[in-house]
């Protein structure tokens, strides 16, 4: 069984919530594998990283390189696992289809995206089957609260 945690981003954008997210999940030992729905968006993030916080340093790469195999973190536009994630991230409009072959899948969508809304409520119909579903929303003040 996955765990399957449904991250609904308000107050705070997907850049000040992500790294803190990837930063545990290293932590933990694990490996991530972040999918982008786009190229640009994938390229933004991988500058972000690297500069989000002066006092931080988290090993990543862009997915496409002879090292993706070695990487904690890897960026990608694609739905392949070339570092061998324990755990899968999907951001900007990338929708998870299924958790096989994961011990966690982290879905982060926007509430002030409709449409990001309604994709998030159909991923959670069909992902509920054997998985281990949670839903977690953002307070005013950031932190998260655990909903369903």
């Amino acid at each position: 069984m996955t765990d399957i945690l449904f991250y609904h981003l308000e107050p705070r954008p997907l850049e000040a919530v992500l790294p803190a997210l990837l930063e545990k999940t290293v932590e933990r030992g694990w490996r991530a594998v972040v999918e982008v729905g786009s190229t640009e968006r994938a390229e933004v993030l991988d500058s972000h990283l690297w500069t989000y916080r002066e006092d931080s340093f988290l090993a990543h790469g862009l997915a496409g390189d002879e090292t993706d195999a070695h990487q904690p973190v890897l960026l990608t536009t694609g739905t392949d696992n070339p570092n061998g994630a324990n755990v899968r991230f999907f951001v900007d409009r990338a929708v998870p289809q299924s958790a096989d072959g994961y011990e966690r899948i982290v879905y982060m969508f926007s509430g002030h995206d409709p449409d990001a809304v309604a994709e998030a409520r159909l991923a959670w119909v069909a992902l509920k089957g054997n998985n281990a579903l949670t839903y977690w929303q953002q307070e005013a003040d950031g932190r998260w609260v655990k909903k369903a």
